[in-house]
C-alpha cells in the first residue's frame, strides 16, 4: 500500500511560493545590469534543485515486512520488525513529548526534511510537508521518525496491521 508525502498546507504552501519568487527575482536583476546575481542565482537553483530530489520524499510505501520511503533519487527501508510503534500526533503533543526543537536540514522550501534536534528525544528523522496530521514511528534500533503521508490515519492502520 503507498502514500504520498501529504499536500502542503497553506502555510508551507505560502512560504514555499514566496522562496520561488526569489531565482527569478535574482535572474531579472541580473539580466538588468548586476551580473553578480547570476552565481546566486545558480546557486538557489542548485539548492532547490538539491532539496526536491534528495530531501523531499514522494512517497511511503507499506509492505509486509518493511516501509520503504522513496525519494527521486534515492530509498530507504525500514524494517517493520524495528518498528516499536507509530501512531497518530499533533503539534501540541508533539512538543510535550519532544520539548524544544530545531531543525536541521532542509526547510521552508516544500515542507520541513532532514533531522529535527529535540530537546527531550534527541535526534529525530522528520520528512513533513504540513503543520498537522504527523505520524510518529518509533523505532527499536534507530531514530524516530515524524512524517506527514497523505491519508494519515489509513497510514497508522496499514503499519499497525
Amino acid at each position: 500500500m503507498t502514500f504520498r508525502l501529504a499536500p502542503m498546507d497553506f502555510l508551507i504552501r505560502i512560504l514555499t511560493l514566496a522562496l520561488f519568487v526569489l531565482p527569478p527575482l535574482f535572474l531579472a536583476i541580473a539580466v538588468l545590469g548586476n551580473r553578480l546575481l547570476l552565481l546566486p542565482t545558480a546557486f538557489l537553483v542548485a539548492i532547490y534543485a538539491w532539496i526536491a530530489l534528495w530531501f523531499r520524499p514522494m512517497l511511503f510505501a507499506v509492505g509486509p515486512r518493511e516501509i520503504e520511503i522513496v525519494w527521486p533519487l534515492r530509498r530507504q527501508t525500514i524494517a517493520r520488525d524495528d518498528i516499536v510503534a507509530v501512531r497518530l500526533t499533533d503539534k501540541h503533543a508533539l512538543r510535550n513529548e519532544v520539548g524544544r526543537a530545531m531543525r536541521v536540514g532542509a526547510g521552508g522550501l516544500f515542507g520541513g526534511f532532514g533531522w529535527l534536534w529535540t530537546e527531550k528525544r534527541g535526534v529525530v528523522r522528520m520528512y513533513i510537508s504540513r503543520t498537522d496530521g504527523f505520524v510518529w514511528i518509533e523505532c527499536r534500533n534507530g531514530r524516530p521518525w515524524l512524517i506527514t503521508p497523505e491519508r494519515p490515519d489509513a497510514f497508522v492502520r496499514a503499519l499497525s496491521s
